[in-house]
């Protein structure tokens, strides 16, 4: 399987960092879109998008300024299948998406994609206080996978703290 494109630009609102494609999204060649995801839902019902848009949109999300990308390429059933060669070969080739794009919020869809990316242990959610790279907000949300144990509201109320970001002139 292949892996899927990135979805990138310079200056982007929001960068969204996943872990690695789900079989269903190295099928379709779209991100978040396993149907037991609810990423889509999730930007939606927080306020990040206007109207729910589908995985097969998510290239229509670089026009309101949102990028895609994840930390390894290869599609897995689960993140457990990911290798620690995988990790530090996707940490430095993400290191340099974010320096060469600059995005101005780095969203980790999950803390362990974070952890992975920084080697840092027991983050909490929202905007992480020393970035990786520097003048670029990173910010940590739960993941959206339905596999997932906190609440659809719970974790809607963490990616609401985005829009006020977003909204923000100097963001973090």
């Amino acid at each position: 399987m292949q892996p899927i494109p990135d979805h990138l630009a310079c200056n982007l609102d929001i960068l969204f960092v996943g872990f690695n494609p789900s079989v269903k999204s190295g099928e379709t060649g779209h991100h978040y879109a396993n149907p037991h995801n609810r990423f889509w839902k999730i930007l939606y019902q927080s306020g990040l998008t206007p109207r729910l848009y589908s995985p097969q949109e998510d290239q229509d999300l670089l026009a309101i300024g949102y990028g895609f990308t994840n930390i390894v390429e290869r599609p897995t059933r689960n993140a457990a299948e990911i290798s620690r060669e995988e990790y530090a070969a996707g940490r430095e080739k993400l290191k340099k998406k974010i320096e060469q794009y600059r995005p101005k919020i780095v969203c980790f869809v999950g803390k362990g994609v974070y952890e992975q990316y920084s080697g840092r242990k027991g983050v909490g959610w929202g905007v992480q206080e020393m970035p990786v790279v520097p003048g670029v907000c990173e910010f940590v949300a739960p993941s959206s996978s339905g596999l997932v144990r906190i609440k659809l509201d719970e974790i809607v109320e963490i990616y609401r703290q985005l829009v006020r970001l977003k909204d923000r002139r100097n963001f973090c």
